[in-house]
């Protein structure tokens, strides 16, 4: 398989993991936007929110609980985080498949 993150979640790429179940993989950002910056991915090839099917709500609710898991790990679940979902090409998504971006450990500032 030749996408970037389905590699990664099977290890045959080298990553920083922050967490491993059956259905998410969670790794630290390569460039990094913010002191904490982990990507959150199914482990199931999802290329982004618009392809997500009804089957796939409880992988999107692991995937949002997984990030609560981590922001309390990484000790920024009291300060606060953002989550973002790039979509597309003019929504920022650079890797066809889907991932939710936590980030945190700063004053974020706006989207816009």
């Amino acid at each position: 398989m030749s996408c970037l993150f389905c590699q990664i979640s099977q290890k045959k790429i080298p990553s920083q993991v922050q967490l491993d179940t059956d259905d998410i993989f969670a790794f630290n950002d390569i460039h990094p936007k913010a002191p904490v910056h982990i990507l959150i991915i199914p482990k199931k090839h999802i290329p982004s929110t618009a392809e997500v099917e009804k089957i796939d709500t409880e992988i999107l609710g692991k995937m949002i609980l997984s990030a609560k898991k981590l922001a309390e790990k990484s000790n920024i679940n009291q300060t606060g985080y953002r989550l973002v979902f790039n979509t597309k090409s003019h929504g920022g998504q650079i890797v066809d498949h889907l991932h939710l971006h936590l980030l945190g450990g700063k004053m974020l500032g706006p989207m816009a």
